[in-house]
């Protein structure tokens, strides 16, 4: 199979999906990391259970929420969710201007991708990226 085909080939599913993705992160606080995730990058309320300490917040990604679980003990590590942006350098300001911890500087895979992670007030590691080379991620 030539590079091409394999890029155009398709995976097949085992099932079917309903296009909406939610990310769990664990948080300490849930009225606080609202209040941070509102403010920080923008994310809006879609609903909350109080009662379970429970509530999904909007992403700009039509179908994708982050799910935000308060939890006495926060475990952090496994997948790092990796929100693409246009100017990188922008929204590290921002995050900056707010105090957000950063994991070293914003690196460069020349000619591809500028990368750099940072940290909600629980710890849990997200990434910001931005295409260098046209194509979407």
């Amino acid at each position: 199979m030539s590079e091409q085909t394999a890029t155009v080939a398709k995976a097949q599913v085992p099932f079917d999906y309903d296009r909406q993705l939610v990310i769990s992160v664990n948080v300490s606080d849930f009225e606080r990391a609202l209040d941070w995730y509102r403010r920080a990058l923008g994310f809006e309320v879609v609903y909350r259970i109080d009662q379970y300490g429970w509530g999904e917040i909007s992403t700009p990604w039509g179908g994708v929420t982050l799910g935000l679980g308060q939890t006495e003990d926060v475990k952090t590590g496994g997948p790092t969710p990796t929100f693409g942006v246009k100017d990188i350098a922008a929204a590290r300001a921002h995050l900056e201007g707010m105090d957000v911890r950063f994991d070293g500087d914003t690196y460069e895979i020349e000619g591809m991708v500028k990368l750099c992670t940072f940290y909600d007030p629980d710890g849990n590691a997200f990434m910001l990226a931005q295409s260098l080379d046209g194509r979407r991620r």
